[in-house]
């Protein structure tokens, strides 16, 4: 199905009080996207740099997330942390209401919350906490878009509650042919030409080339570039200007869209 609105997100505020890290282009990323993750303090972030990013995404008309991590700011949320379920869900729960606070300061709300780099790919692989997680998001906030991969556990228990779940699609990780995203860090991972012309065929066609084996079907309603990968401005502005030149307008998903999302058959 040709993609005539698309969702573009990018992860914000993470850095911790005079450490920038990932947080040095937010400025400027901020007016590329249609939805910002923002960390809610465990692997990044702070009490000003939240309100900040609230107040940028708001004076940019993005939308708001929660991007909660494992706490470990040394290994910046993408180092495994043994623990329960029970015990990551409430890590989430906790962050949740941090950011959250801050948008009622500001008359805002959460349109989403996405776990964050070893917290997203824990919850993808284990049914148990995807179950815990997402009921714990029926109860606590069930207007409130779950983002997760559509090869994960995240989103076909998501889809199977009727919780409003956005898959995404990520401009700058490689997939392999589960549909699973793996990080490789190659240099040309970053061509911005290269980035955007992924993308576009992906809203165009449906799919992507993984790195061992031939084309697969990816499903999504949200584009993630991170903020902390070499060149993500001129990436993010090559993803833009290539998908406006095709006709494919950017917006924040839609109640109808993440519905969608939820009817879409589980991979």
């Amino acid at each position: 199905m040709v993609r005539k609105t698309i969702d573009i997100s990018c992860d914000m505020g993470e850095g911790f009080g005079p450490w920038q890290l990932g947080s040095t282009n937010d400025e400027q990323l901020m007016t590329l996207i249609s939805s910002a993750n923002i960390a809610t303090g465990f692997h990044a972030g702070d009490p000003n740099l939240m309100d900040l990013s609230i107040r940028r995404a708001l004076g940019n008309n993005v939308a708001l997330g929660a991007h909660p991590g494992f706490r470990d700011l040394q290994g910046f949320g993408r180092r495994r942390v043994e623990a329960s379920a029970e015990e990551m869900v409430n890590d989430i729960v906790y962050q949740i209401g941090a950011i959250r606070e801050f948008a009622r300061l500001h008359g805002a709300s959460l349109q989403h919350v996405k776990p964050h780099g070893a917290l997203y790919m824990a919850l993808a692989a284990d049914e148990a906490a995807s179950t815990v997680f997402v009921n714990t998001m029926r109860r606590i906030a069930p207007d409130t878009f779950i983002y997760c991969m559509g090869a994960s556990a995240t989103y076909r228990i998501a889809a199977e509650q009727g919780h409003p779940v956005v898959r995404e699609f990520y401009a700058d990780r490689e997939y392999d042919t589960t549909g699973k995203i793996v990080f490789t860090r190659k240099p040309d991972d970053y061509n911005p030409k290269k980035a955007a012309d992924r993308v576009l065929r992906a809203c165009l066609e449906g799919k992507v080339r993984p790195i061992d084996g031939e084309d697969i079907d990816v499903g999504f309603e949200s584009i993630c570039v991170h903020s902390d990968t070499p060149g993500s401005v001129e990436l993010l502005v090559a993803i833009r200007e290539t998908l406006t030149a095709n006709g494919i307008e950017i917006a924040p998903p839609s109640a109808a869209t993440a519905r969608a999302a939820d009817q879409a058959p589980p991979r």
